[in-house]
């Protein structure tokens, strides 16, 4: 499933995509403000929403969050970043069949849902405009 990347989060991939070609030698120490902002935060969610996945070791699922409210659960998640108080969650460890080697398996690590969309923010902020949306 491919998504599109809202308006003003493509603004944003812009503007530091044209700095940084601008100025290669310039050096961004505030990209972290851009990490929880709303339309950011929402569209990483949309992202992890669309690639499925299970719970994290907290047990929650989209559905959960939904039920929650999704806006109340970004804001949430935005005042921790924000206020520097975000801490990720250990990692789930499932053991998923090699494929092609009957018997053996390889650990598998799932992230919480929140850690999934922090990361996700953190890599729409980096990301250049012309690169592929998900």
């Amino acid at each position: 499933m491919s998504l599109s990347t809202p308006e003003s989060v493509q603004k944003l991939q812009t503007a530091l995509h044209a700095k940084a070609k601008e100025s290669p030698g310039y050096r961004f120490y505030a990209l972290y403000d851009k990490v929880y902002r709303p339309d950011v935060l929402l569209h990483a969610y949309a992202c992890c929403k669309a690639n499925k996945g299970a719970a994290g070791v907290d047990g929650q699922d989209f559905e959960d969050i939904e039920k929650y409210g999704l806006e109340r659960w970004l804001g949430e998640l935005a005042e921790k970043l924000k206020g520097k108080t975000y801490e990720p969650a250990a990692v789930r460890r499932v053991y998923i069949p090699k494929s092609g080697q009957p018997g053996k398996f390889r650990p598998l690590g799932i992230p919480c849902i929140c850690d999934r969309v922090a990361q996700m923010a953190a890599d729409r902020v980096g990301r250049s405009p012309s690169a592929r949306s998900t």
